[in-house]
């Protein structure tokens, strides 16, 4: 495939390649993806040390294959909108993602009336939104955060997930026919059904009859230990080789105990990969693995389950943590004279 980028009105209406499945993800299925020749602007980069989920990434091949609407469901970091990204990339497909937050409104999903100037006169003409903009192009669109979405922004999506596709712009008086490669997926912490456990705050409850309207929705979870280190390494690589290594891998086991304390209800905040991953860039900054613990994880956990943190991290790791009150610096000595060097 050409590395070239190619504006996105110059992709062919069809997907013109293939991929091997096995070869691009490595996944074992003996099955080949659709995929673009040329390349767009709008494809994401492809980051080679991705690690794929099987189940998760046949879901998403088959939503880009045959046009199935994927809802993708998992706790905090655990890559369900990369993963989305990196099947993408990987098919060269035209990918825009749209975080619904609360200023994310019906006119920025539609479109809205615009004073622009031309020919030196003010005119008001009808600037059309992310929502149509990528419904008549070959673009896969994802909506993150899917459970925080406003409820009049949700029921301009239903309008997309209609089993037919078509799309009626109200404002316009007209009715959109669905490109034939424009896909839709979503992402979200919760399964639709609100959020009990205050650990995703803005999340809210699902209309069930828009979520029966997605075909698949896949649950992702966090990968097995070996697996969550290679990824950690591939963004840490001053953690490879010897006790560092060595040392990675029970730093991801300290992750892992905080995520069966959680399930547990112990604790009211887990460590996700990102997490382990701001561990392994504090401690090359501060060359204190007990103090970059605490500015990447601790500090944003309760002072009541600082105890079984604690207790984990005697497991996990071997050693304690620092006394409370303890840092590994201390302050000048008075008079002291400055180095320069």
């Amino acid at each position: 495939m050409s590395e070239a980028l190619f504006e996105i009105a110059e992709l062919p209406e069809f997907p013109d390649a293939t991929v091997c499945v096995r070869d691009a993800f490595g996944v074992d299925a003996d099955y080949r993806a659709p995929a673009f020749r040329q390349r767009t602007a709008y494809v994401p980069e492809v980051d080679p040390a991705y690690r794929f989920d099987p189940s998760t990434t046949m879901a998403l091949v088959m939503g880009f294959a045959e046009g199935r609407r994927v809802l993708v469901q998992g706790r905090h970091g655990s890559g369900k909108s990369t993963h989305i990204e990196q099947v993408a990339a990987r098919l060269n497909w035209p990918c825009v993602r749209v975080n619904l937050d609360s200023h994310i409104g019906r006119i920025d999903l539609i479109g809205k009336d615009a004073i622009v100037l031309r020919e030196g006169k003010q005119v008001t003409e009808y600037r059309e939104g992310i929502l149509p903009w990528a419904y008549q192009r070959p673009v896969a669109l994802v909506f993150d955060e899917y459970d925080a979405g406003r409820p009049d922004v949700m029921f301009v999506i239903q309008r997309a997930l209609e089993a037919e596709g078509r799309l009626t712009l109200l404002d316009q008086n007209r009715v959109l026919r669905p490109h034939p490669s424009f896909r839709l997926f979503a992402t979200a912490n919760t399964v639709g059904l609100g959020d009990v456990s205050g650990l995703y705050h803005g999340t809210q409850q699902l209309n069930q009859a828009q979520l029966d309207r997605w075909n698949t929705i896949v649950r992702l979870d966090y990968l097995p230990t070996e697996e969550e280190a290679a990824v950690v390494l591939a963004r840490a690589p001053w953690m490879q080789g010897g006790e560092n290594e060595k040392l990675l891998t029970q730093m991801v086991r300290m992750a892992e105990l905080t995520r069966t304390g959680f399930a547990a209800g112990d604790l009211s905040t887990l460590m996700s990969p990102r997490t382990v991953i701001c561990w392994a860039e504090n401690y090359r900054s501060f060359r204190d693995l007990e103090f970059a613990f605490e500015t990447a994880f601790l500090n944003r956990c309760d002072e009541a389950e600082r105890a079984t943190i604690a207790e984990y991290y005697q497991r996990a790791i071997g050693r304690a943590l620092h006394p409370d009150g303890t840092r590994p610096w201390r302050r000048a000595a008075p008079g002291k004279p400055v180095s320069t060097a």
